[in-house]
């Protein structure tokens, strides 16, 4: 894809996202021959297209039909410290810039993924927005730790790089959900963070040896199936229900073999050619699974009343995940009816013993599993999405609630009345 198309591509995805606004912002990609080619300065983020994307040549001619972005002199100083730069990303996302207020840098240990896609996170000193002076005091912080992939910058956003724009892109975003993760976790009392070695099992869990088989077939019942996963994920990502470095989709197909997603593909361009058959407890071959497979196994085989899994990271579920702060949707009948009691498990215990997981699943459709992620089921894949939507609306409703008062759930007694009204068991 050609640079203008791409940086379009991502400012929108930004711009959509809420994670930017009109004119804040800008984006970057540097090209084989060392072009520049840069969002423009005042033109709406929200109505981009490749025409007006600028390209800022090595000896410094500009082409294109706008001025380049005032804070060009950054973007050219990232990529002469750091060399194996292709793509920078500046916004002000609403949590990234509320740390850089209060001068703070985000714990990258509150979601297991995290400190892997981030690394460790800089903190450069104020500067005159579009200044070279700023371009030097962002510069001076990269150099200072060689290790840097992403900086805060002082009461005014972040600024970070990337192998490619896609490498950069998750960043940003993975960098913000932490953010706001940590925030919510904070209304509510503050978060759990993970030590080095807990977010070490996770990166070790990625399943290798899995068995795998050849020839697989794809029926048209099969390939509705991949269909229908695609199109969830990518409708999670719209909703701010998935980020693209974490979530995972599986529907069954058959008996207890199911399809499945896999990692390391940004969950925005997951395709059909991506999803993993998964038979006998035996993978489609030259395919991995998602790391979870195994607990999507285990709760297949033991309830044959789910059809769908849904895992992944939401931000306000996820602040309840990250602090001690009970979940209690006992606070909202309408969310108890679809989810009833949403338990939390211990971090880890996915890959300890997923076998209880599954044995959860029996008595309610949706747990939380401490510091990493959100558990949701169903029989058909529509209603396992409406049952994660009610979870974060809920979530989010009660994180607003417990800035406001003490939240005040429903009695048991009034429980009882909805499990006989609405046949819940």
């Amino acid at each position: 894809m050609h640079p203008a198309d791409q940086i379009t591509l991502i400012i929108g995805r930004i711009y959509r996202s809420g994670l930017t606004t009109t004119s804040g912002g800008n984006i970057s990609i540097k090209d084989e021959s060392g072009n520049i080619w840069i969002t423009p300065a005042s033109v709406d983020k929200g109505s981009l297209t490749a025409k007006d994307i600028v390209c800022v040549k090595p000896d410094g001619d500009v082409v294109g039909p706008h001025r380049p972005s005032s804070e060009f002199p950054f973007h050219k100083a990232i990529y002469e410290i750091r060399p194996q730069a292709t793509a920078v990303i500046h916004a002000h996302p609403p949590a990234l810039v509320s740390f850089s207020i209060v001068h703070k840098i985000p714990d990258m240990n509150v979601i297991p993924q995290a400190r892997r896609i981030c690394g460790r996170i800089g903190f450069a000193p104020y500067g005159l927005p579009g200044s070279e002076e700023l371009g030097r005091k962002i510069a001076t912080e990269f150099e200072s730790n060689p290790d840097y992939k992403a900086v805060i910058m002082e009461n005014h956003g972040v600024v970070l790089w990337g192998k490619d724009m896609m490498d950069a892109y998750q960043r940003f975003e993975t960098l913000e959900f932490s953010a706001r993760t940590l925030i919510n976790a904070s209304i509510l009392g503050g978060a759990n963070i993970l030590t080095d070695e807990q977010v070490n099992v996770h990166e070790r869990a990625l399943p290798v040896n899995h068995p795998h088989f050849m020839n697989p077939t794809y029926s048209s019942a099969e390939r509705a199936i991949r269909t229908q996963i695609v199109q969830t994920v990518r409708r999670a990502c719209d909703q701010g229900l998935m980020i693209s470095s974490y979530g995972t989709v599986s529907v069954r197909w058959e008996g207890n073999d199911f399809l499945i997603t896999p990692p390391g593909v940004p969950r925005w361009d997951i395709g059909l050619e991506d999803i993993v058959q998964v038979r006998d407890g035996m993978v489609e071959a030259g395919k991995i699974p998602s790391r979870s497979v195994a607990m999507h196994h285990d709760i297949y085989r033991r309830n044959p009343h789910i059809n769908s899994i849904i895992l992944t990271q939401s931000p306000h579920l996820m602040g309840f995940a990250t602090s001690k702060r009970k979940f209690d949707v006992r606070t909202i009948p309408e969310s108890w009816i679809l989810l009833k009691d949403v338990p939390t498990v211990p971090y880890g215990l996915q890959y300890e013993n997923s076998n209880t997981i599954a044995e959860l699943m029996e008595n309610t459709p949706c747990i939380l599993l401490a510091n990493d992620s959100v558990v949701v089921t169903g029989d058909a894949l529509l209603q396992t999405f409406d049952r994660l939507e009610v979870a974060e609306f809920t979530a989010k409703s009660l994180i607003m609630g417990a800035s406001l008062g003490e939240l005040q759930p429903i009695n048991e007694e009034e429980v009882e009345e909805l499990r006989v009204a609405f046949n819940v068991k």
